[in-house]
């Protein structure tokens, strides 16, 4: 697999065909990439909300309707839409149902391995949340390593994706009941196939040259 061919050849879709649908095969894929996302010391400090149904792309499009109306379509024609959150912190209960995973998944040949993985979690949080003072900013950095996971593994799935900003993250936070569950939304991704009409699917991809952005030492 050249994977630099689905870098190259990915855009970001403007306009989905609301009559063509991801299959449960492939949405699958996409559900395991999600799962299987890196994170800073396998903290996993996030939560998706897939939205598959008319019903719920329209609670998701509710939050683009008065200041984004432009990105209204992209979510209402897509086939599914993911709404990638975070955690508003790391509990406790949150580290250590983490730690209980990895301990059932054979990642620690004894106790003392499993207190010392604790341990250097913990401490890498502790140091956001009281050192550097930047704790939900280090989660929401988690959540995007798994959006760049899900655009580029959609892209190697022939599937076709628009990563929205654009929408109120409170009407979203609201309209989807994140807050009660210690949780926020950050980003939006449109998945489906594209439609005729989108026009930046037959735009050059433009990015800086090479020379300007790598250093080789």
């Amino acid at each position: 697999m050249n994977i630099a061919h689905f870098a190259q050849n990915r855009h970001s879709t403007k306009a989905f065909d609301p009559v063509l649908k991801i299959n449960d095969e492939t949405f699958e894929q996409i559900r395991t990439l999600l799962r299987f996302s890196p994170s800073s010391v396998n903290s996993q400090p996030w939560h998706y909300v897939i939205a598959s149904t008319e019903e719920g792309k329209k609670q998701v499009a509710s939050a683009t309707s008065a200041e984004y109306p432009y990105n209204e379509p992209k979510i209402l024609n897509a086939s599914h839409v993911v709404v990638l959150c975070a955690r508003q912190q790391l509990n406790d209960e949150h580290l250590n149902n983490v730690l209980e995973q990895e301990d059932q998944d054979g990642r620690f040949a004894s106790e003392e391995a499993k207190q010392t993985q604790h341990g250097v979690r913990s401490f890498y949080y502790d140091l956001h949340k009281f050192d550097m003072k930047d704790t939900q900013h280090w989660i929401e950095k988690q959540v995007y390593l798994s959006l760049g996971t899900l655009l580029l593994g959609a892209s190697t799935l022939e599937v076709d994706a628009c990563p929205i900003e654009g929408f109120d993250p409170k009407i979203l936070d609201n309209a989807l009941g994140l807050r009660e569950k210690g949780l926020t939304s950050l980003v939006v991704v449109a998945l489906g196939y594209r439609s005729e009409a989108d026009f930046n699917a037959s735009l050059p991809k433009s990015r800086l040259s090479a020379e300007q952005i790598f250093t080789d030492i």
